[in-house]
């Protein structure tokens, strides 16, 4: 682990939390990307404008932090095109199929006391481990 940093970890975490939580007080609404984007693929009236805008802030952050002298990580894909699709496919039927996402179960959810969204993570979290386990020590990729 060279690359922990506490501090920017709980900072990002804070600004995570504090900013769900305004959410939730401000629009009624959880901050779950699974939903906002889903919601735009089906819209309903009066929706479009509130997810569209959250959706293109989560593009434009990355943009305005770089521009105010902020460094971007390097980012490195070392699996082949057809792993990161299926990989792509896999996450959106599990998010399909758990009703939401690691950030609507994860941060929204746990906040509120959700025992589906605990559950929910903690069953993202054990397979995330068993994947990693597999993967590095058992199949040595």
């Amino acid at each position: 682990m060279e690359t922990f940093t506490p501090v920017s970890a709980l900072v990002g975490g804070v600004l995570i939390g504090t900013s769900s939580a305004l959410f939730l007080v401000l629009n009624g609404r959880i901050a779950g990307i699974s939903g906002i984007l889903g919601g735009l693929l089906r819209p309903s009236r009066g929706e479009i404008g509130w997810r569209g805008a959250f959706l293109v802030g989560l593009l434009i952050a990355p943009l305005v932090y770089r521009a105010f002298g902020g460094a971007l990580p390097p980012v490195s894909l070392d699996a082949p095109l057809g792993v990161l699709v299926a990989g792509g496919l896999l996450v959106g039927f599990g998010t399909r199929l758990g009703a939401g996402c690691t950030s609507g179960h994860g941060v929204c959810g746990i906040g509120r006391g959700s025992p589906r969204s605990i559950v929910a993570t903690l069953v993202f979290m054990a397979t995330a481990i068993a994947t990693v386990f597999i993967t590095r020590h058992v199949i040595g990729a």
